[in-house]
Formats: C-alpha cells, sequence, structure tokens
C-alpha cells in the first residue's frame, strides 16, 4: 500500500552502508518509524527529503506493517539552520522535545505547526535563540497536556500577583508572600514576564512568538519555562546540554 503525507525528519539513524532510518512526524498519522533505503548513495533521489529537520512531502510503502521511503521531495530544509552551529542545536532540542512527547501514529497537526514554525523563526533569525526556545517550550508543553495554570495565584486567588513567581513542579503561579512548602514556587517572575508567558500559552499559533520583553524579563520567563519542561519530563535533553555549551 502506498501512502503520500507530509512531515519532518525528527530523525535519522544510519543503516548499514546506506540506508537511513528514520522518525518522521507527519501530518495525519502521527510520528512514524520508516526506513529510507538507499538515502545514503550518491545521487540518490530521497537524500535531501530524508535529512534530519527537513519538511518533506513523502510517497511511503507499507509492506508487512513496517513503512518505508518511496519517493521523496523537499518543501523546506531550513538551510539558515546549518550553517550556524547554536541554531542547529537548538533546532535539534526542539526535535527531541517533540519526539518524546509525540504518540506513535496519532495526527497532532498542532504539534507539526509549532515546531515548524519554530523552526522558521530560527533558520531566518526572526527573534533571539532564546526568546524562540521559551516560547516553544511552554505551548509545547500545553499541547502535551501539561498547561500549567497561570491565570492567578493559586493560594490568593489575585489574577495579578505581587511579586509572581512560578512552580515547576505544580504549574502555578502565586504571589512572594503566599509562597510556602507545599507550593514550591521557586522560579521569580515578573509582571512582563508572567504576561509573555500567559501569551505564549495562548496566542494564535501565527502570533505566538510576536511578544517583546527586556532582556531581564525574557530571562526570568527562560528560566521558568526549560525548568517546567524538565520537571515535568522528568529526562534531560543531550541536545539542550549542548547549545547550552555552544550558545
Amino acid at each position: 500500500m502506498f501512502k503520500t503525507t507530509r512531515g519532518l525528519i525528527l530523525r535519522e539513524v544510519r543503516y548499514k552502508e546506506a540506508d537511513r532510518i528514520l522518525t518522521v512526524l507527519t501530518e495525519d498519522m502521527g510520528k512514524m518509524t520508516v526506513k529510507a533505503r538507499g538515502a545514503l548513495r550518491k545521487n540518490s533521489k530521497t537524500a535531501a527529503s530524508t535529512q534530519f529537520l527537513a519538511f518533506s512531502e513523502l510517497t511511503l510503502l507499507e509492506r508487512n506493517g513496517f513503512w518505508s521511503v518511496s519517493e521523496g521531495s523537499t518543501i523546506e530544509e531550513f538551510k539558515g539552520l546549518r550553517g550556524d552551529i547554536a541554531a542547529l542545536s537548538l533546532a535539534s532540542y526542539f526535535a527531541e522535545c517533540v519526539e518524546a512527547l509525540s504518540d506513535e501514529g496519532n495526527p497532532d497537526p498542532l504539534l507539526l505547526q509549532l515546531i515548524l514554525n519554530c523552526l522558521f523563526a530560527l533558520s531566518n533569525g526572526m527573534y533571539s535563540q532564546t526568546h524562540i526556545k521559551t516560547a516553544f517550550e511552554m505551548r509545547l508543553m500545553a499541547l502535551a497536556g501539561y498547561e500549567p495554570n497561570l491565570t492567578a495565584c493559586c493560594v490568593c486567588g489575585s489574577s495579578e500577583p505581587v511579586s509572581p513567581r512560578f512552580s515547576p513542579q505544580n504549574g502555578v503561579i502565586c504571589c512572594r508572600e503566599c509562597n510556602n512548602a507545599q507550593v514550591q514556587a521557586n522560579y521569580e517572575l515578573c509582571p512582563a514576564s508572567l504576561q509573555a508567558l500567559r501569551y505564549m500559552i495562548y496566542a494564535p499559533a501565527r502570533r505566538m512568538l510576536a511578544f517583546t520583553l527586556t532582556d531581564d524579563a525574557l530571562k526570568r520567563a527562560s528560566k521558568a519555562s526549560e525548568a517546567y519542561l524538565l520537571t515535568q519530563t522528568e529526562r534531560k535533553f543531550s541536545t539542550l546540554d549542548y547549545w547550552r555549551q555552544i550558545k
């Protein structure tokens, strides 16, 4: 059976001498494992479309429960990432996060749209890498079912907490004076960073990155978003560690 779909290559692993084993996030079939036979051979017609972080139209062949690439054409290669090691490492972190939080065979168009939009912005240098990373992390957690409650202080109910703090363990905010051992709100925000975090979660997808913060406010938001993702997923990401080293 043949199937044509569009998808982003989240991971590629060399197999034997000339094959690739791909993890692909597709529009209509969710995350899939696919073999690209001969993709590493010289003059292969599927080399570009099956490379890491390529968004491609792929014609897939299913046989005995396994999928392989029959044909492929590249829609977007995000060429701006290829010559910038920091940008490429951050893009790799995005891909690793999406692979970890997506389900095999479960289509999620909003998740695909999120990473494509962030890769495009990163590739074209539209915003700082920290700006894009922070928005990606917060929106990803919301889409993956881990949306934090940032509407009001979890203790006194104020919608504008005084000296707001964020708890990555509980996904809530509170006023500085309301913080306690049960809430564990250890990350200091400011009114601007709190508003930005709310915006990242609820803004229309195409406008998600369209916010402005001072360096200090962005730093606070970035620390909170990263801590929340790492705490809730209970894992480390090697690509994030590498980006930290070289950025």
